[in-house]
């Protein structure tokens, strides 16, 4: 389960920016995730909880802000909704596509007191 890598990697770089801040309670850590991250959102929950015990953020919330898979075509310039990275143009059924957002795992923010 490499959720558990993610929720730990999550606390040790909230925790190094509220001790660079002079410390403090960690309130919140907003994190965005892509829906073709392959996170699964549930077990990130979970382990987060885990994760945060005895660290400063012991008492923070997760929010996660799931962000949707897009792409866009070369061939013929369509941006459209993905829901895999093996797609084709819904406009020209080119292949000549890139997917340009939906692959996202980055902490957004962090809320010290």
């Amino acid at each position: 389960m490499h959720e558990m890598s993610i929720a730990l990697s999550i606390c040790d770089l909230a925790a190094a920016e509220a001790h660079k801040a002079g410390g403090g309670r960690i309130k919140e850590v907003e994190v965005e995730i892509g829906t073709l991250a392959g996170v699964m959102v549930e077990a990130l929950e979970f382990c987060f909880e885990t994760a945060k015990r005895s660290t400063p953020l012991a008492e923070a919330n997760l929010k996660i802000v799931t962000v949707p898979a897009a792409g866009h075509c070369h061939t013929c310039g369509a941006r459209f909704a993905a829901d895999h990275y093996l797609v084709t143009c819904p406009e020209c059924h080119s292949f000549q596509v890139v997917i340009e957002q939906g692959k996202e795992l980055r902490v957004k923010t962090i809320s010290i007191e």
